[in-house]
């Protein structure tokens, strides 16, 4: 929650001293795109991952989009690391990581109840192996972002997920663990966090509740989960949606709120929470976005950030149709055509 009046407080010695001894910050060499992106990232968990409407392979459809009509070679697209217990510490308690040994707690987080019946070990492996390399990719884009002015989780954004509790999908916190890194080894302390998904991002909310070096837009449809009053209060500019709201009033609240926005907070980091199920037929988000619609708000954010030149990382985060992942990736093919990113190889 920004304030302009008070200084950060200094990240505890413990904290920084994970994010310091971390490995998850690589070395990218330029010939590489700021695209971060891992086969690991799909879940297929012997077809429970069915019974969430979220698409499990909706990651490696929108890559295979990008490679398959030109604008991406695979061999540009960033690995990242797995994020390890340590790295988790520098958000999470011993405490909730201990819950997670729980197939019945990981069951309750992901909203699919049989994955409680299924042995630990395997959850580890097909389910929160995939979540931890996505987190790994989240705190990678943030340093790619202040390296080359913009940067793309092709996954991450689980923004439901706090310190203390999941919830939602959202088992980690990746959008509170890669801005206390970026704290740290990039020597920031002004973040921007632009949550644009369907559903309210209250996790990120409540670790940020006191931490005035953040500022929180976040327009959400309000009838719908997580119904988190307590965050709410935390929101440092909200927009509050109805369910059945269309493309054109859409767009017109995000130019508002992005005006105001820059009136009150200057970033030197923009985290962009991109989730697409605010797309019309969404089961879950209940609003009337076209694909279209989606395309121009994406293009509407990366211009906000390039016009002030301020770095901007973007995670893919909510979506519950198989269209997701094309509109995704007409969106990222949008924003190279429109010089907003650039993803052709400048080095030949």
């Amino acid at each position: 929650m920004a304030s302009s009046s008070s200084a950060p407080a200094p990240a505890e010695p413990l904290r920084r001293n994970r994010i310091l001894s971390s490995k998850l910050y690589l070395d990218v060499p330029a010939s590489k795109a700021p695209v971060v992106y891992s086969s690991a990232y799909n879940i297929a968990f012997v077809g429970l991952e069915k019974l969430h409407p979220f698409d499990s392979t909706k990651w490696g459809r929108i890559c295979k989009f990008l490679t398959k009509e030109g604008y991406l070679e695979k061999r540009r697209v960033v690995d990242p690391l797995e994020a390890s217990k340590e790295d988790l510490l520098v958000v999470h308690s011993e405490a909730y990581l201990k819950t997670l040994k729980s197939s019945f707690r990981v069951a309750s987080i992901v909203e699919v109840p049989p994955v409680a019946l299924a042995p630990n070990w395997l959850v580890q492996r097909k389910l929160l192996h995939p979540f931890r390399k996505q987190v790994g990719g989240s705190i990678l884009s943030a340093k790619l972002a202040l390296e080359r002015g913009w940067a793309i989780n092709v996954g991450g954004g689980f923004h439901h997920c706090s310190a203390e509790e999941g919830g939602g999908f959202c088992v980690y916190a990746d959008i509170s663990l890669c801005i206390q890194f970026a704290f740290v080894r990039l020597n920031i302390s002004r973040v921007l966090i632009i949550d644009l998904d369907a559903h309210q991002g209250n996790g990120h909310e409540k670790d940020f509740a006191n931490d005035e070096r953040v500022y929180t837009l976040d327009m959400y449809n309000a009838g719908i989960y997580p119904f988190d009053h307590i965050a709410k209060r935390y929101i440092d500019q909200k927009v509050e949606l109805v369910s059945g709201t269309k493309t054109d009033e859409y767009l017109e609240q995000l130019d508002k709120a992005l005006e105001v926005s820059k009136s009150r907070f200057q970033p030197q980091l923009i985290v962009y929470n991109a989730g697409t199920d605010i797309l019309d037929g969404d089961p879950l988000g209940r609003l009337k976005i076209s694909p279209e619609g989606v395309v121009i708000r994406d293009e509407k954010v990366f211009s906000f950030a390039k016009d002030q030149n301020i770095p901007m990382l973007m995670l893919t985060s909510g979506g519950y149709m198989k269209s997701s992942a094309r509109v995704i990736a007409d969106s990222i093919i949008n924003l190279s055509n429109k010089n907003l990113i650039q993803l052709d190889n400048q080095l030949g």
